[in-house]
C-alpha cells in the first residue's frame, strides 16, 4: 500500500467508474481523465494533510498491479475515524480487501494510537457488510435512510 500520486488518475478513473463503485460509494462525476486528476489531487491526495489520514492504492506484491484503496478517512460527519476502501471488481473475494484493511486497523492501533475506528456502508452492499463483520466491526445504528429499503448504516470496532 502507498500514498496516491497524480500518475494514480487512470486508475481512479477506473475504479470510481466501476458500476458497483458508483452504486455504492457514489458518482464522483468522474467523466474524463482530467476530472480524475482533479479529484485526485482535491480530494484524496488532500486527505494526506493529517498526518495518517488518507485512502492509499493497495497493488498486488508480486507484480504492483493496482487492485483497490484502502485507508482512514476523517470525516465532518462522524466523531471517529472512517475505515474506507473500495477494490476492482476482478479483484473482489480474493482476501485482498480483508489483508489491507487488517493491515489499515493494526497501522492505526498500533502507530496512530487510535483506539476505536468505524466504517459506513449501504445496508444493501452484502459483500461490504460481511467484510466489515469479518474485521469484527459491529452494527450500530442507522445513520442515514437512503430509501424506504436502504439505509446507511454506520458499524464500529474497538482497537
Amino acid at each position: 500500500m502507498r500514498e496516491l500520486v497524480l500518475e494514480d488518475a487512470e486508475f481512479i478513473f477506473d475504479l470510481y467508474n466501476t458500476p458497483a463503485f458508483k452504486k455504492f460509494v457514489g458518482d464522483k462525476q468522474l467523466r474524463t481523465l482530467v476530472d480524475a486528476e482533479a479529484y485526485l489531487v482535491d480530494t484524496l491526495v488532500a486527505m494526506y494533510q493529517i498526518p495518517g489520514m488518507g485512502l492509499l492504492k493497495v497493488e498486488r506484491k508480486v507484480d504492483n498491479v493496482p487492485i483497490g484503496l484502502c485507508g482512514l478517512i476523517k470525516r465532518d460527519s462522524l466523531n471517529d475515524i472512517d475505515l474506507g476502501f473500495g477494490f476492482l471488481p476482478m479483484w473482489e473475494g480474493q482476501g485482498y480487501a480483508f489483508e489491507s484493511a487488517n493491515e489499515v486497523l493494526n497501522f492505526a492501533k498500533h502507530v496512530l494510537g487510535i483506539d476505536r475506528v468505524v466504517a459506513i456502508t449501504l445496508s444493501n452492499n452484502t459483500p461490504c457488510v460481511r467484510l466489515l463483520s469479518r474485521l469484527g466491526f459491529s452494527y450500530e445504528c442507522v445513520q442515514e435512510r437512503v430509501s424506504d429499503e436502504v439505509t446507511l448504516g454506520l458499524y464500529g470496532k474497538a482497537l
